[in-house]
């Protein structure tokens, strides 16, 4: 499964539990998830303007993402802790891809992702901003 699909599927699980009445959003919760949105807002902008970038800025900033939702996880606990940490682990193939060429030296397993790749990964942090900001207003 791709980043998006498995980001897409925590979000619908997000939304479900929180529209049945099973997660029961607390003040953290709305705060820390405002707080993750903006920071993820800011890490991936919109498809246009990520396109333009160099592939190294783009990886940089699906990292600047992933370390959003790593320090959001840090600073709360319950339902929201397992939906980021989850999260988080959909994001983490961005750890081993690379945009720098090799020049003949070991990568430790970092391989060039496909632009597609950039595209999935960038979408699935644009639909995980989303849900979180659905969830400041839930």
């Amino acid at each position: 499964m791709d980043i998006r699909t498995v980001i897409e599927d925590l979000a619908e699980e997000a939304e479900r539990l929180i529209h049945d009445g099973v997660w029961v959003l607390t003040t953290t919760d709305r705060s820390v998830a405002s707080k993750a949105a903006a920071d993820l807002h800011t890490a991936v902008g919109t498809p246009q303007s990520q396109q333009t970038l160099p592939e190294v800025d783009r990886l940089e900033r699906l990292r600047e993402a992933l370390a959003a939702v790593a320090i959001a996880l840090a600073h709360v606990h319950g339902r929201l802790a397992w939906f980021l940490g989850a999260a988080a682990t959909a994001l983490t193939p961005v750890l081993h891809w690379r945009a720098m060429p090799a020049e003949d030296g070991p990568t430790f397993g970092a391989v060039p992702p496909t632009p597609q790749q950039y595209t999935e990964a960038e979408d699935a942090v644009r639909r995980l901003r989303s849900v979180l900001t659905s969830i400041t207003t839930a």
